[in-house]
């Protein structure tokens, strides 16, 4: 009914509100494994997914690779209300549908921090920055080493290791805030996008699946 589906608005937007209120604390790395772990080894917010692909690490990186937005279920209707029904640029969030998804990424806000074929990928952007601060041409170097208050840092990973008679593929996404006021700022805005941030990164690992196991490994 109407009134039950208030209450649930309601109660939705109330969690959201109470949960941006709460601290996030800070996690680091106690011992490097990966190489996100060294890119960026402390965080405040983070999500882990993981898929096995029936498929060796060199085919499961290369439809990492190469697969697209239309490719993975759900991406336009996430990322257009992401956006706010907006057309906006070309972006991770307003990907052409033929395009490797990660290659417009890597092309229109995120920056390739570190690759290791074929074994793991990071890249990365600043979701928020101080006003007057143009932070687009920063080394990988310089991105892993700002500070000062103001800014927000995501970082996002694929890693692909053997497992059995294919490859276990995990993809993390972590994000650091330089200060408190910046934390409770994006704390917020992540409670938000969160669940649909989830099921992308989710179909986007089905959809590597998927192209993968098209894909005749070289003789």
């Amino acid at each position: 009914t109407r009134g039950r589906a208030g209450a649930v608005l309601a109660a939705g937007f109330a969690v959201i509100v109470l949960g941006g209120t709460l601290p996030a604390p800070l996690h680091r790395v106690t011992s490097a494994t990966s190489v996100l772990d060294e890119t960026l080894p402390q965080w405040h917010f983070h999500e882990v997914h993981r898929r096995h692909v029936d498929a060796p690490p060199e085919v499961t990186w290369r439809a990492m690779r190469d697969v697209t937005a239309n490719e993975i279920r759900l991406f336009g209707l996430l990322t257009w209300i992401r956006r706010g029904g907006r057309k906006g640029p070309e972006s991770a969030i307003n990907a052409p549908g033929q395009q490797p998804l990660l290659s417009v990424a890597l092309r229109s806000g995120f920056r390739l921090l570190a690759e290791q074929p074929p074994r793991e990928i990071v890249f990365g952007t600043m979701v928020t920055v101080p006003p007057g601060v143009r932070t687009a041409d920063i080394t990988p170097a310089e991105f892993m080493a700002i500070g000062g208050p103001g800014y927000a840092k995501a970082v996002m990973n694929f890693r692909i290791a053997p497992d059995g008679t294919g490859s276990m593929i995990h993809t993390e996404t972590r994000v650091f805030a330089t200060d408190d006021a910046t934390r409770r700022s994006f704390g917020r805005y992540w409670r938000v996008i969160y669940p649909g941030s989830a099921i992308i990164r989710r179909e986007w690992l089905r959809a590597i699946d998927k192209r993968a196991t098209r894909i005749k490994p070289a003789p």
